[in-house]
């Protein structure tokens, strides 16, 4: 049994689709296919069941599933305490980022880190704050950076950078008729919103509570997993979204779409990390990184 078979039934099992899992790990078909298949005749097992063109686990698969997670993750954690041995960061580190984060905020400062500690396998993930958060206490990532309010005691959450939402609508919508809209005009509207789990929806939804809004009240006509999808969705049409200034400021910029007098508040984007794993030398290194302040525009 070697690691990389492991890591090929894992993404399988959870994508339960042998394509899918296969161009996650950045192989062919065929050798993810082949590795399933040399895992289970030197085991004498079959962990999956061919359902047409599905695959499912076998109850076999389920009970070794958790048992192949701990493996890959104490090969990890052998992995990072060799290169802390090293005394210099090197090794793998996993990010995980959700969206807007990933976009706008943190490409310039993985390079930077790059270019200090090219020693470090630096494998990046985007996805969404849920998402993110999950990847740390599943041991799927040593760090993840997110946006908004992230609730999970195993979690440290350290603020490295502040994030102001926007009340946004395309150029044909009413409200920019109006000098300010006030929050009883919030349910007079149709919405674009980003999918249930981000960071900027979470943010939005709590805002509304405050104002004694039910979200629930909001009449969404589409949830999309993207803020360029948002922006479009929002540029083409006549209704409203809330999203990052960072993300809508070259699209405000040349007119797309349009910002309106609404006050939206501040938010964190954070760094994450487990309490009770190990902080390595690249972790350390990300962690510092990430907390230097933004270098002013030349």
């Amino acid at each position: 049994m070697t690691l990389d078979q492991l890591r090929v039934f894992i993404e399988v099992a959870e994508r339960q689709h042998v394509t899918r899992a296969a161009a996650a790990l950045n192989m062919t078909q065929s050798a993810a296919s082949a590795a399933i298949s040399v895992l289970e005749r030197r085991h004498d097992v079959v962990l999956f069941d061919r359902i047409g063109r599905r695959i499912e686990l076998t109850e076999a698969g389920r009970l070794f599933l958790p048992e192949a997670r701990a493996l890959l993750e104490r090969a990890a954690s052998a992995e990072h305490m060799l290169a802390d041995l090293g005394g210099t960061a090197s090794g793998t580190l996993r990010v995980h980022a959700s969206q807007t984060v990933a976009s706008y905020w943190l490409p310039s400062r993985l390079v930077a880190y790059h270019e200090r500690f090219p020693r470090v396998d630096l494998q990046l993930t985007v996805g969404n704050t849920r998402s993110a958060a999950e990847a740390v206490l599943a041991g799927r990532a040593e760090l993840s950076v997110v946006e908004g309010e992230v609730e999970f005691p195993d979690l440290v959450r350290t603020q490295v950078a502040a994030d102001r939402l926007l009340l946004v609508v395309g150029n044909r919508h009413p409200w920019l008729e109006q000098r300010r809209i006030e929050a009883a005009d919030l349910t007079d509207t149709t919405w674009v919103m980003r999918e249930v789990g981000s960071g900027t929806r979470s943010a939005f939804e709590r805002e509304l509570q405050a104002l004694d809004i039910d979200p629930a009240g909001l009449s969404v006509v589409l949830e999309l997993p993207s803020n360029e999808a948002v922006i479009a969705a929002v540029e083409a049409g006549l209704s409203a979204t809330v999203i990052s200034s960072r993300a809508v400021d070259w699209h405000h910029a040349s007119g797309r779409v349009r910002a309106v007098d609404f006050p939206m508040p501040l938010r964190a984007f954070s760094v994450l990390h487990h309490r009770e794993r190990h902080v390595t030398r690249a972790m350390q290194a990300m962690l510092d990184a990430l907390q230097e302040p933004d270098k002013p525009a030349s």
